[in-house]
């Protein structure tokens, strides 16, 4: 087991409940469509951001954070953009594929969208037989906040942790506070993923 600093973020499907509850909905096709758009997002991920695991509708990843902590963070954000990219086009070609098919997955592809979690903090690294587990609270913070009070689906999280790794590389974001049972409350800020938003991100290459 080993300690560092790291950068955490989570690429999360949002909708994908109501999405496989909905009662005509053929759950193969569901998964199937699911898999592909986290697939899509993933695929575009590189270094020095590492895919962790897939959880179920959603994706941890992480990166140590070295001697350059605000050039691992825009690396980040680079990425982050990329991702909406990513769901964006692939979702408008699985419509495409997928319109012969009448399964109520098929048809509300579009209901499904993306949201992107940012967090930073010491986490604990172990072995677990061939895998390798992230522990500690920043861990814990990031997937509780995965049920928050923003009033959107398709959005950006960062809490203040990993902003205050970053310099001018943020759009502005509305400020709340997070109270997680058993924890500190936890600052962050939240910005939609739309087209004006995004541009303000960092482009990678």
């Amino acid at each position: 087991m080993r300690l560092t600093h790291a950068i955490l973020a989570i690429f999360d499907i949002s909708g994908y409940t109501a999405f496989i509850r909905h009662r005509a909905v053929t759950l193969m096709h569901a998964e199937q469509i699911v898999t592909d758009l986290l697939e899509s997002v993933v695929e575009r991920a590189e270094h020095p951001l590492l895919l962790n695991k897939f959880e179920g509708d959603a994706a941890l990843l992480w990166t140590a954070v070295d001697a350059d902590p605000a050039l691992v963070a825009r690396s980040v954000l680079a990425q982050a953009r990329q991702a909406f990219e990513a769901f964006s086009g692939r979702l408008d070609l699985m419509r495409g594929e997928r319109s012969h098919c009448s399964c109520a997955a098929c048809a509300n592809i579009g209901a499904l969208e993306l949201k992107v979690l940012l967090h930073a903090g010491e986490i604990a690294i172990k072995q677990v037989r061939q895998f390798e587990e992230l522990a500690g609270e920043p861990v814990i913070a990031l997937h509780r906040l995965l049920k928050n009070q923003v009033p959107s689906r398709c959005y950006v999280l960062c809490t203040d942790a990993f902003r205050g790794l970053t310099t001018n590389n943020l759009p502005e974001g509305a400020a709340f506070t997070e109270v997680v049972d058993g924890l500190e409350p936890i600052a962050a800020s939240w910005f939609p993923a739309d087209r004006a938003h995004l541009a303000q991100l960092p482009a990678t290459g």
